[in-house]
């Protein structure tokens, strides 16, 4: 019998890797019911004897019972413990599968007071029934509070990923969004204060502005594609790097902002989450200069060393950060890399974003 039981818990483990989640579930339900009630009918019986109507029966309904057990734990536990107290003091020597089946769910079910609460009468009642020892009880017990905790853990990692994501995607929406929109707005208040002055200026303005946005729209696009499929990679264009800052500063210098770019030290090439987090970081801190500060001068430091430097400086009046969210963004960037923000007044007046970034 013992043979058969690992012969049929193969062809039900086979079906249960080939289902969906859903229907695993349900099939390792099935599957958990059924090689209990056959360990049972093996530990009741052996090839000698005969097996009567009334063992069958109780061994299969405490086993069909556990179908249920993660719907109604302490139910299934109290009915399968009844069905081996019955069984024993009908005269037969039931091993008690069942029953630990059931001890092991409430343990990984329930909370672990319900648990150990449940632990205690249910060793004592299968001792003075002599169906397993007090030992054997806990151990079930104890693997189920393991099993729980065990879960719970990957449960609390899962929803760190998915915090974790969802900050990651505010930041890059805050910061696309809040690039584009400043520069469009300004673009088109330029356009419409020399449209009838110098028409051929305005038409200028308005095509960059256009640009802009086609390029926001295109990144807003890359970054739904991967929200509504992330199994598959969008075919857009790729993330921002250093590489790509030179044409950052001079679509703010277009814009009407004086902007100057300084690289300093040995330039390499950094991971791209590093570049990336530059880009941003300086992006952020140019549309707070544009949108806020109304500087007549701005400085975007870079020295490369032992360490990255990242700084920029203007000399507005406004020094502010505006909603706040940009400078969060900001932060976590920075503290994901393993550095240090700064960001405040700068020293003579206007505003100052410092990164030092380890490589």
């Amino acid at each position: 019998m013992r043979a058969r039981a690992l012969d049929l818990a193969g062809g039900v483990g086979a079906k249960i890797a080939a289902a969906g989640p859903g229907a695993r579930a349900h099939a390792l339900d099935l599957a958990v019911a059924v090689l209990a009630t056959i360990t049972e009918l093996s530990l009741l019986y052996d090839d000698a004897s005969e097996p009567s109507l009334r063992g069958i029966s109780l061994t299969v309904l405490a086993g069909a019972a556990l179908l249920a057990r993660r719907r109604a734990p302490l139910a299934v536990l109290a009915f399968t413990l009844a069905c081996g107290v019955t069984l024993a003091a009908l005269g037969d020597s039931p091993g008690g599968a069942p029953v630990l089946v059931a001890l092991f769910t409430v343990a990984d079910t329930c909370d672990r007071r319900v648990a150990f609460a449940a632990v205690v009468p249910t060793a004592v009642i299968l001792e003075v029934a002599s169906i397993n020892s007090p030992p054997v009880s806990v151990i079930a017990c104890l693997l189920g509070a393991y099993w729980q905790a065990r879960r719970r853990s990957a449960e609390e990692q899962a929803r760190n990923v998915i915090h974790e994501e969802r900050a990651a995607i505010a930041r890059e929406l805050h910061d696309i969004v809040a690039h584009s929109v400043s520069v469009m707005l300004v673009g088109v208040r330029g356009a419409r204060d020399v449209l009838r002055s110098d028409p051929d200026v305005a038409d200028h303005t308005l095509a960059r502005v256009e640009a802009s946005g086609e390029e926001s729209l295109a990144e807003l696009r890359r970054i739904l594609a991967l929200l509504r499929e992330p199994e598959r990679v969008a075919d857009l264009r790729p993330q921002p790097s250093l590489a790509d800052l030179r044409a950052l500063v001079d679509d703010y210098r277009a814009a009407g902002l004086p902007v100057e770019l300084r690289v300093t030290g040995e330039q390499r090439p950094l991971p791209g989450g590093v570049e990336l987090s530059v880009y941003r970081i300086v992006q952020e801190a140019l549309t707070n200069a544009l949108r806020h500060a109304h500087a007549t001068s701005v400085t975007v430091a870079l020295r490369y060393g032992e360490r990255l430097d990242v700084e920029v400086i203007d000399d507005g009046a406004a020094g502010t950060t505006g909603t706040g969210h940009g400078l969060t963004g900001m932060r976590e960037r920075v503290a994901l890399l393993g550095g240090e923000l700064e960001a405040g007044h700068a020293t003579g007046g206007g505003f100052r974003v410092a990164a030092r970034l380890p490589l």
